[in-house]
């Protein structure tokens, strides 16, 4: 009887590691995927099946001039798995590919579990493994596991709570009304390091009253229950709870700063940071919220200067556990002190159904290249996968927080179209265009070798 001895382990059955898995072994190498459902499950999963959807049963739009819609069409060019099961299992949603999650998983389930070089192992995997890994555990990794990747990372670079600010389009910032200044001018440069949006006290009891009212996504059980997860989190709708003014004198309060166009000190103040080194992504600062996201742009273009702001991420708070990722990973998605460890989903830091896909899709094919003693890919910038991952890992460490594709994040166009929908379809062109430019390049040196 011969033993069969996995090259590759992969943790985890959600999206990222089930593509992850799958890429791995249609190249060649024998691949062990772990999921502890049904064994142990969590708050959040239903089923036991893999690639379960836990919250929506949409992947996002599938235009192809919206951000979400050129990750699907990059991830289709290349092949993935989970990109296919989606449109077999697509249900009627308008310009977005929503599935039927039953379909979905079974699908995903099917293909994992007839592949010939792909071996399912129900079991809770309580330590990283000393041998070529793929770590796609996601958001709700178990508590076991946690500990061991905070032993091998170290423990200030999990994060086991996430509260996110939005994200707006810096161009779209009215900076007739907003100013670029520091608190006490301690800036790094003489305009100063922050956009400032300055609120008359009219201004700012009108933008309390919005907030106030607004709707908010409900919490998860397991995240109402855990003290510890909500005042962690504590979004501004709650803080403004405390009080009339206790967003005065928190993260909108004016101390340090003055209206250039008065000379007085404003009422209030929202602050808003550079989030990317091309400073085309600005982050409200200390706005983590859990409003619905129709709420965030109609109560937060309230603020001065943002009336009309493009959100290109929206605040959020929700359980999760992510690495720093800047810290810890190349582009390549490989641990930067162990070349045959690769982190995949959200546990890099990625937001959203498609964006988790896509890491899977990169660990499980440079995992390949590795064993087989191929050079690793690192995608083009210009591409929605490749910016997204180059992102993640190079974002400011000191700050960091999840992200999802958005076109602020790719390098921007030589010479860029004035509309918005012309500089998206632009962008696309370009990005699917570097794409195949990419996979013929790999294909011939492939060949050559």
């Amino acid at each position: 009887m011969t033993t069969w001895t996995p090259d590759l382990i992969v943790i985890g059955g959600g999206l990222a590691g089930c593509e992850a898995a799958f890429q791995a072994a249609e190249r060649g190498l024998r691949v062990a995927l772990y999921e502890m459902r049904p064994q142990r499950t969590t708050p959040a999963h239903r089923t036991d099946q893999l690639a379960e959807l836990v919250c929506s049963n949409s992947l996002g739009s599938n235009l192809p001039d919206r951000a979400q819609g050129l990750l699907k069409n990059e991830l289709r060019m290349l092949g993935s798995l989970l990109l296919r099961c989606a449109d077999q299992a697509a249900v009627p949603a308008g310009s977005a590919l929503a599935v039927d999650r039953q379909v979905f998983a079974e699908a995903v389930s099917a293909a994992i579990e007839g592949h010939p070089r792909i071996r399912l192992i129900r079991e809770e995997v309580t330590h990283v493994p000393e041998r070529p890994c793929v770590i796609a555990s996601g958001p709700l990794t178990s508590e076991a596991l946690s500990a061991d990747i905070a032993r091998l990372i170290g423990g200030d670079s999990l994060y086991f709570y996430d509260a996110i600010s939005p994200i707006v389009d810096a161009s779209t910032i009215d900076m007739s009304v907003a100013f670029r200044a520091s608190r006490y001018g301690r800036g790094e440069d003489e305009a100063g390091d922050y956009i400032n949006c300055p609120m008359t006290r009219e201004e700012y009891e009108a933008f309390v009253d919005a907030l106030l009212s607004a709707e908010t996504y409900p919490l998860h059980d397991f995240e109402r229950e855990d003290p510890r997860f909500f005042e962690m989190c504590l979004p501004i709708e709650q803080l403004a709870k405390r009080g009339r003014d206790a967003l005065a004198f928190g993260p909108l309060r004016p101390v340090g700063l003055r209206d250039p166009r008065t000379g007085k000190r404003p009422y209030a103040v929202v602050q808003l940071r550079q989030d990317n080194i091309a400073g085309t992504l600005y982050n409200i600062v200390g706005f983590q919220t859990n409003l619905k996201w129709g709420e965030q742009e109609r109560v937060f273009r309230m603020i001065p200067g943002l009336g009309n702001a493009e959100f290109l991420r929206h605040g959020q708070m929700h359980r999760n556990t992510y690495i720093n990722a800047p810290r810890l990973l190349q582009p390549t998605l490989q641990f930067r002190q162990r070349a045959d460890l690769f982190f995949a989903g959200q546990i890099t830091g990625v937001e959203g159904y498609v964006g988790n896909i896509g890491t899977g899709w990169l660990a499980g094919v440079n995992a390949a290249r590795l064993l087989k003693g191929e050079p690793l890919l690192v995608l083009p910038r210009t591409t929605m996968l490749g910016a997204l991952c180059w992102y993640v890992t190079h974002a400011e460490s000191g700050n960091f927080e999840p992200m999802k594709a958005n076109y602020g994040i790719l390098p921007p166009l030589d010479n860029p179209p004035r509309g918005k929908r012309e500089r998206a379809v632009a962008y696309g062109e370009r990005a699917l265009r570097d794409l195949a430019g990419y996979i013929a390049q790999e294909q011939v040196a492939h060949a050559q070798r």
